[in-house]
């Protein structure tokens, strides 16, 4: 083969600099560029795999051919650099920053409250700043669709969505209806509401600089020249392993396509990066022939539309636009069925960046495309030095059959998609586990054409994907179907034939493969459906309609964009100006979030002699460890050391958890050793290396069940038990008994676990920083590893990029493994979790399984419950006991069940150990409460919510552990919820459009919630603040909690701005740590702002109990003078503030006690449409009502309830976690977790603060971190209404089970009817699943 020659410079210029590379690497990203070489760390790393969005630029390209620029995103982590040749790269910092001038997007993001943790905020800001580039007044429809590829964990997307908004020529932030009242006022106000003015602003429009669009950067002149230069040549950029050769000729590229046969060509790099990241594929020649003229073109003839191979999937999608534009109806119906699968495939960078000739070359299964094109006739043009060739793009070629391949020395010019004829119909159907940005389940493209003026089939193409390793045409299918009429025969003979022929084993891969057979049925009869449509509109004399009960189904859910009215209570008109307390307040840190310059943990610049830790993990579930070798991992370039339990110099097993994994490993991802090198990269290709021999171990016991079996536990039972539970179900009218399973949900904080670990050359010492939610307890792991006092230890924890309890105990536990690989090497340690060791290594929420016996009387009055809760702690204690105690003592949700029995325990089985999640089992145990107060209804003949109303605490009253609760702000949420919802209104509609429509059904549903916040122990509620005040009057706040996303931070500052007396700007606050405050207590439980802010609160009262002597003798005087003035009388300045914590207990023994502090009440209501033939759901609506009390800062409140909300309705939803039967974890990442996105949020969404008294927090508000978690289970139980109204009208009327989450597989298969009896059926003894549940 040929040697490709020396390197060639690389050209392209960052936020208008010119970069001039002179040894370009081929296997350098973008995004590594940036933040390791640039030192741009606006731009965050979060997944690698371009699915979350955070790591979004805009790239810039002029045409020399249309003399047009354009502007589009990407994910930087696929981008590799070398594509970048004269392109213009535009970052976060490249639009504004605080030094210079922020920029609209980014101001009104933040003033829009549309960041949180603020990681995903740089991305969110690049997406709809490129949109502005392109579309300066862009339509609200346009901005939901810029927003498609982007992921945000904390703010429920409503916020961000409302800020690009602003930017559409009409804002419509609150529908006034043209009466100039707000929609939700309505007169049937409670009398406590009447009394206090309500706002519905959480922020001043007035303020927003305006859009200029003149005064964005130019494109780099130089880079116009460049492209039009007549003599360009090709370059060649040679990397250390790897040639990136970029050809500026069509018989240029076809002369290295001959040369290097086996190279790939890469335009967008969405397939070849992830294969070579994950698949470890390797390649030592890459050809790009981006840019050539010859791949970019669009030509239409009378017959179809040839589109150039080098289009994006975007481009291609404004071609098929203007195609339409064009041609008459009937000759588009391909274009028209590629654009529908267009619009919901992957997100706009990835739209952006992958090709048409690279998608429809690399065949993946999942392909949207492809099949529509098969079912259109398409022909793809290839070309080589020998000539050129068509292949069509059918069965053959799309099941990889040898004669139907390219040659390697071909390439891709063109795809030829034909126009249809009149009687000729195109369609493309997909389902997905979310609309957007995920890949289908199944879809389908299928055409069919009749004999002219009749039903009769000429021709007939099936092509299904995602139903095995290639796309599958149900060719045999359809042949046996020519000559038939298009009637429901037809259709049931065509069902039974595809089954027959496309037959997905009962173990394959991806799993659901009943779902999946039902699937393949249900879209043929989607399309079965349309067809008849279209022959009815066509001739309406010849051929019959199609039921009106049935036209709905063929309807897709629409994406409209999320609009709301969020409510509150305005603050006291008497209120001093600059007391902030009760104003929504923009997040202290957000203008640095949206610029990109607030910093991370990965974000602090190198430090001198750094290394960089890989983990190698366990790949058995329990198993004995024979060996480990790492001498081949020890050779390699780069590699400093490999870190064991051996070289663990204390507590290797700290409070029952393992460090390093010693002789036995007890599930898959624990971890084994780390793998310190100079660079990550080489560090992550050693930790490949570690070769390691097991011996299995039995039991391997990974769920519930097998846990049970084998009685294994990790603590004892908890129970909870109140009157005489036996006695009472002898006297009730009936009893039911079921079970619920609940699986587990992962954290997803877009920020992985970041640990930066620096030993001292003196006394031991060694800093951390940590993204961390317990600096405390880091503390304490690092130094039982180390066996040193703690005072060596040092924990600083500035933010961290989200948490929802993920960051406690795990980031203690990797904090420790650092910590032992800075000991043994004496280097600073940079140990950055990857997407997929984080989702494998540190767990989630817990499992559950609930088994239930409720006595009921037949008015609906429950009068004896008996609940056993089991969670899935995984393999070590961690927080299960607590998970489990806390799942008890809420057990009882909002209901007063005058004999209750509740019992619970921790299972150990050989998962990796579960963990903190924001509600702490709250969300799982009460989706079964709500569960049998459902199925009591169900028995008596009432709605839901009349049986809850029945039941629900009514009057002052005591808990089943005796703890005295006032439901009267429940009552109150409750009532409201009802009636401002319009919710009986509304259910009546709800049930004339079920009568109407029978593929898709509404629900609605509204639940209650009484939540507490903070821990049993008081010891555990108790916090410290320290306070400074400086010469010149400025003020530092330093207290023990930790800045997550939910603006503590932020909070503190209102406090000490009202304490003080002071406007806000005069405050500062510094990053948490163990050297300022000692001891602090973990930040989670919902009461970060309650204890710091009574610890703030205390300091700042000492300080001004100190100052008041010099205040009364200068009434007149200036905070700056009374400051001074101290000073010279030897005042201190300075004070810690403590707070001891709210007194609560628990008596496991007497099964009694006072364990939180107070209550947190609400209600939601949500309404759904579920389509019954695919399982796909579209929330329509949700109203929520929050008791916050008094609202510190209603800006973040109302964040923290709909962002908890979005993360409760995925968790119920939409998020899956599979596992192998062995206890491998197969979701670890975006590709295959799903959290929703901004399309799956309500479309409308309204939130209100419900004001109430709770005198024992500070200014009497509420800690609403994590109440809204649970309402997201009105989505779910709105659901089961939907799918109870479908099996109503199938004549299912017993009451039935759905577990959590009601994913479209779930509920798609529990509206059975005659296409999921159609489906072949496996006898589950003669398989094993690919996939099993753990609950």
């Amino acid at each position: 083969m040929p040697s490709p020659p020396n390197s060639d410079e690389l050209i392209f210029f960052v936020n208008g600099r010119k970069v001039v590379e002179k040894s370009a690497d081929p296997e350098i990203n973008l995004l590594f560029y940036l933040r390791k070489v640039l030192r741009l760390s606006g731009t965050k790393y979060s997944c690698g795999t371009g699915g979350c969005g955070a790591c979004t630029v805009m790239i810039s390209r002029y045409d020399p051919t249309t003399k047009k620029i354009r502007h589009y995103p990407v994910t930087a982590c696929l981008v590799p650099i070398c594509s970048l040749h004269g392109a213009a790269v535009t970052t976060v910092e490249g639009i504004g920053s605080i030094e210079t001038r922020i920029h609209p997007v980014q101001e009104r993001v933040a003033k829009c409250h549309g960041t949180q943790c603020g990681f995903c905020s740089p991305g969110m800001v690049m997406s709809i700043y490129t949109l502005l580039r392109n579309h300066p007044e862009p339509t609200p429809e346009q901005i939901t669709e810029a927003l498609g590829g982007n992921l945000c964990r904390c703010t429920g997307y409503r916020p961000i969505v409302e800020s690009g908004k602003t930017f559409s020529v009409k804002s419509t932030v609150c529908q006034l209806k043209g009466s100039g009242k707000c929609c939700m006022d309505q007169e049937e106000r409670s009398s406590v509401t009447r009394k206090e003015k309500i706002c519905t602003k959480l922020y001043n429009e007035d303020e927003f600089q305006p859009l200029d669009p003149s005064q964005e950067p130019i494109f780099p002149p130089e880079l116009i020249r460049m492209a039009e230069d007549p003599h360009k040549r090709r370059l060649t950029f040679q990397g250390e392993k790897t040639t990136w050769i970029t050809p500026v000729t069509l018989n240029d590229l076809l002369e290295l396509k001959a040369n290097f046969p086996k190279a790939p060509l890469v335009m967008g790099n969405t397939t070849v990066g992830p294969s070579i990241k994950f698949e470890d594929e390797f390649y030592p020649v890459f050809i790009s022939p981006f840019g050539l003229p010859e791949l970019y073109f669009v030509d239409s003839t009378d017959n179809g539309v040839t589109i150039g191979a080098g289009y994006s999937l975007a481009q291609l999608a404004d071609a098929l636009h203007v195609t339409i534009s064009e041609q008459p109806k009937e000759k588009t119906k391909t274009c028209y069925a590629l654009l529908k699968q267009l619009r919901t495939l992957a997100g706009p960078q990835i739209r952006n960046m992958a090709t048409l000739g690279g998608h429809v070359v690399s065949r993946p299964n999942f392909s949207d495309l492809n099949p529509v094109l098969a079912a259109g006739n398409a022909v793809i043009n290839v070309k080589s030095k020998e000539g050129e060739r068509q292949i069509p793009l059918d069965k053959h070629f799309l099941e990889r059959s040898p004669e139907a391949n390219l040659k390697s020395e071909e390439i891709v010019l063109s795809v030829y998609i034909p126009y249809s004829t009149q009687w000729h119909f195109v369609s493309g159907l997909r389902l997905a586990q979310r609309q957007e940005n995920a890949f289908a389940i199944v879809n389908a493209g299928m055409s069919v054409k009749f004999e002219d003026g009749t039903n009769t089939i000429k021709d007939l193409r099936m092509f299904y994907g995602s139903v095995g390793p290639t796309v599958v045409a149900a060719s045999q299918t359809c042949k046996q179907l020519i000559g038939r009429q298009w009637d429901d025969q037809m259709l049931s003979d065509a069902c039974r034939l595809v089954l027959d022929e496309i037959y997905i084993p009962p173990a394959a891969e991806g799993g659901m493969v009943e779902y999946r057979r039902t699937l393949i049925i249900s879209l043929l009869f989607k399309f079965y459906l349309k067809v008849r449509r279209g022959l009815n509109k066509m001739d309406p004399q010849k051929f019959s309609d199609i039921p009106e009960n049935f036209k709905s189904a063929l309807q897709d859910f629409p994406i409209k964009t999320p609009q709301g009215i969020q409510m509150f209570q305005c603050v006291d008109p008497h209120q001093p100006l600059r007391d902030p307390v009760g104003h929504p307040v923009m997040h202290q840190s957000a203008i640095k979030h949206t610029t990109g310059e607030a910093v991370y943990g990965d974000d602090m610049p190198p430090i001198a002699q750094q290394l960089f830790l890989a983990v190698v993990t366990s790949t058995r579930a329990h198993a004995k460890i024979i060996s480990i070798d790492a001498s081949e991992a020890l050779a390699l370039p780069g590699v400093v050391d490999v870190i064991t339990a051996e070289d663990v110099p204390g507590d290797n097993n700290h409070n029952g958890e393992v460090i390093y994994a010693r002789n036995e490993v007890i599930c898959v991802g624990q971890i084994i050793c780390t793998v310190a090198a100079e660079t990550y990269a080489q560090a992550r290709e050693a930790a490949k290396k570690v070769k390691i021999i097991y011996e299995d171990i039995e039991p391997r016991i990974i769920t519930i069940e097998q846990a049970l079996e084998h009685n294994s536990f990790l603590s004892d039972e908890k129970k909870i038990e109140q009157g005489n539970v036996e006695h009472a179900f002898k006297h009730v009218d009936q009893i039911i008994e079921g079970e619920v399973h609940v699986e587990g949900q992962e954290h997803f904080y877009m920020e992985t676990q970041t640990i930066l670990a620096i030993p001292k050359a003196e006394d031991k010492e060694m800093v951390l920083h940590a993204g961390s939610q317990y600096p405390t307890q880091v503390q304490e792991f690092v130094a039982a590893v180390l066996n040193v006092p703690r005072n060596r230890i040092t924990c600083h924890m500035k933010r961290t990029g989200g948490a929802f309890g993920g960051k406690i105990t795990k980031a203690s536990l990797l904090g420790a493994v650092s910590a032992v690989a800075a000991n043994k090497t004496g280097r600073p340690i940079r140990f950055i979790l990857e997407r997929g060791d984080d989702m494998l290594v540190t767990a989630g929420r817990h499992p559950l399984l609930a088994k239930y016996k409720i006595g009921f009387m037949n008015n609906g009055e429950i009068r004896a419950a008996d609940v056993q809760f089991y969670i899935n702690g995984g393999c070590t204690l961690d927080e299960s006991e607590m998970v489990i105690e806390f799942i008890v003592l809420k057990s009882e949700n909002a209901y007063y069940i005058p004999n209750f029995r509740c019992r619970g325990r921790a299972c150990k089985t050989n998962l990796p150990s579960n963990t903190a999640f924001r509600g702490f089992g709250f969300p799982q145990a009460t989706v079964v409460v709500e569960t049998y107060v459902t199925a009591v209804a169900s028995h008596c003949n009432l709605l839901p919510e009349e049986v809850k109303e029945i039941n629900m605490y009514k009057r002052v009253s005591k808990t089943a552990y005796k703890q005295m609760l006032n439901p009267e702000p429940l009552r109150r949420c409750w009532k409201e919820c009802l009636e401002k919802s319009s919710f009986h209104a509304r259910k009546l509609a709800a049930e004339e459009f079920n009568k109407k429509n029978y593929w898709k059904k509404k629900g609605l549903a509204v639940v209650p919630m009484k939540f507490t916040i903070g821990i049993p122990e008081t010891y555990y509620n108790q916090a410290a603040a320290l306070v400074h005040i400086y010469l010149d009057g400025s003020v530092m706040v330093i207290h023990g909690g930790c800045e997550l996303g939910q603006g503590l931070n932020t909070k503190m500052v209102q406090v000490a701005s009202r304490e003080l007396k002071i406007p806000s700007s005069y405050i500062h606050l510094f990053e948490t740590s163990t050297v300022t405050v000692a001891n602090g207590v973990f930040t989670a439980g919902s009461m970060g702002a309650d204890i710091n802010g009574k610890a703030v609160q205390n300091a700042c009262q000492i300080l001004m109990a100190r100052l008041q002597p010099i205040i009364r003798k200068h009434p007149k005087g200036s905070w700056e003078d009374w400051i001074s003035k101290a000073f010279e009388e030897s005042i201190s300045l300075s004070t810690t503030g403590y707070f001891k914590g709210y007194q609560t207990n628990m008596d496991w023994k007497k099964e009694e006690g006072h364990p939180y502090p107070y209550f947190v009440y609400g209600a939601a209501c949500s309404e759904v449409e579920v389509d019954c033939l695919t399982g796909a759901h579209k929330l329509l609506r949700t109203d929520i009502f929050m008791d916050a009390a008094f609202s510190i800062n209603p800006a973040l409140d109302i964040g923290q309830v709909e962002g908890a909300f979005i993360q409760g309705m995925g968790f119920y939803t939409i998020e899956e976690l599979k596992y192998s039967p062995e206890g491998v974890l197969y979701s670890r990442g975006p590709e295959d977790y799903k959290i929703p996105t901004v399309t799956e949020i309500p479309e409308e969404f309204y939130v209100t603060l419900v004001h109430s008294r709770n005198p024992i927090a500070i200014y009497s508000s509420k800690g609403l971190g994590e109440a809204g978690m649970f309402l997201g289970s009105s989505v779910f139980f709105a659901i089961y209404d939907a799918v109870s109204a479908a099996r109503r009208e199938r004549g299912l009327t017993k009451t039935f089970t759905m577990n959590s989450p009601a994913t479209p597989e779930l509920i798609r298969m529990t509206c059975v009817d005659h296409f999921t009896d159609m489906i072949p059926r496996d006898d589950p003894s003669t398989f094993t699943p690919w996939s099993i549940h753990v609950s």
